[in-house]
């Protein structure tokens, strides 16, 4: 029986392009954005993956990207659950500034820290920890057991939520999870074992 999870995340957002922390605020995606969901479902179809069910977050940049993944597909009426669970992280009083502007603010060092520690959030928000303590009881009790009933899957979040899922299922510690870059609109795909490990990890960038 084939356990397969597919994690994307989503095309880049209009924040995106403007180097704002992000967040929980809900912007939409660039044309760029666009085309690397396109991008991302013609892999997957060319592939040939077919899915059983669907999870996003509730915020609009990953929705969109999963709606144009599955036009491609050609599975537009496939079951999805939306759940804040998978968020972004929540950068709290650095939503809205632009990076530079925030390293100007409170120092290039201590920028770097709130975005690149493990444990250390930004004033008013969620570190990495935090974010995985929200998302990982999320997948192990709603998405994880689907994949492991058989049920192909796909997931359509964020560059942390996903990292969170990431670190999970590779077994990696906080310090290397936080240096791990997931490309927006790049599929990685995973079979797992029985019960829930990793055997295989294919990443479908849209260069290649």
């Amino acid at each position: 029986m084939e356990r397969l999870l597919v994690l994307v995340r989503h095309g880049q957002s209009e924040w995106n392009l403007k180097n704002l922390f992000t967040g929980w605020a809900d912007p939409g995606l660039t044309e760029r954005g666009v085309s690397e969901a396109i991008s991302a479902g013609k892999k997957l179809k060319e592939r040939g993956y077919v899915f059983d069910i669907a999870f996003t977050s509730v915020l609009v940049r990953a929705q969109r990207t999963l709606d144009l993944m599955l036009e491609q597909l050609d599975q537009t009426g496939l079951e999805t659950i939306e759940n804040q669970a998978l968020n972004e992280r929540d950068y709290g009083d650095l939503v809205g500034l632009n990076k530079d502007d925030a390293r100007e603010k409170w120092g290039k060092e201590q920028v770097h820290i709130w975005r690149r520690s493990y444990d250390t959030p930004p004033p008013g928000g969620e570190s990495l920890k935090d974010t995985a303590e929200r998302v990982l009881p999320y997948f192990e009790a709603e998405i994880l057991p689907r994949v492991l009933k058989g049920d192909k899957v796909l997931v359509s979040a964020h560059g942390n939520s996903l990292r969170s899922l990431v670190m999970k299922l590779e077994g990696l510690s906080g310090e290397e999870i936080v240096t791990r870059e997931l490309k927006t609109g790049v599929p990685l795909v995973y079979r797992l074992t029985e019960d829930g490990g990793v055997e295989s990890l294919d990443v479908l960038d849209a260069d290649a």
